[in-house]
């Protein structure tokens, strides 16, 4: 992982969250839950831009004291896990002793991290987890349904 990223670079990953994101969006909308294309592209480039905003500013302060850094770079990845985490709670819609929305919560959770991830170009891990992400939500979506049906 290249830790301070060319322009070129950086715009790459911005590219490759939002698509990525938009793969796990496209489940959603085919579905037609509440948090669809757009808004999974949102979350991941969202979070692949504080990733990108977090490796800059990392650059002015390392190496602080002692060759080590002044500040703690991995405060980001909890500040949007949690971020995104109250607009997932949004997604959810408890009533009539159901709740919906969970799976659409999740979803941009992860995309969140899959933003994080591409953001700090770990190329692989982002493309890991969307493969798993698509297999969950397609293969054992369906399984899921089968078993609910009887």
């Amino acid at each position: 992982m290249d830790l301070y990223p060319s322009t070129q670079e950086m715009v790459i990953r911005l590219i490759l969250a939002a698509l990525l994101g938009g793969l796990l969006g496209l489940e959603r909308e085919w579905r037609k839950k509440p948090a669809g294309l757009r808004t999974h592209m949102m979350v991941s480039l969202g979070a692949a831009t504080f990733t990108l905003i977090a490796l800059d500013l990392y650059s002015f302060v390392a190496p602080g004291e002692g060759g080590r850094a002044s500040v703690d770079p991995i405060r980001i990845v909890d500040a949007v896990a949690t971020g995104i985490g109250f607009l997932g709670a949004g997604c959810i819609i408890q009533g009539r002793g159901s709740v919906q929305g969970l799976t659409t919560a999740g979803s941009l959770w992860l995309a969140g991290a899959i933003g994080l991830s591409a953001g700090g170009g770990l190329y692989l891990l982002a493309a890991a987890a969307i493969v798993i992400a698509v297999v969950i939500l397609a293969v054992i979506g369906r399984l899921e349904a089968r078993f609910q049906g009887h």
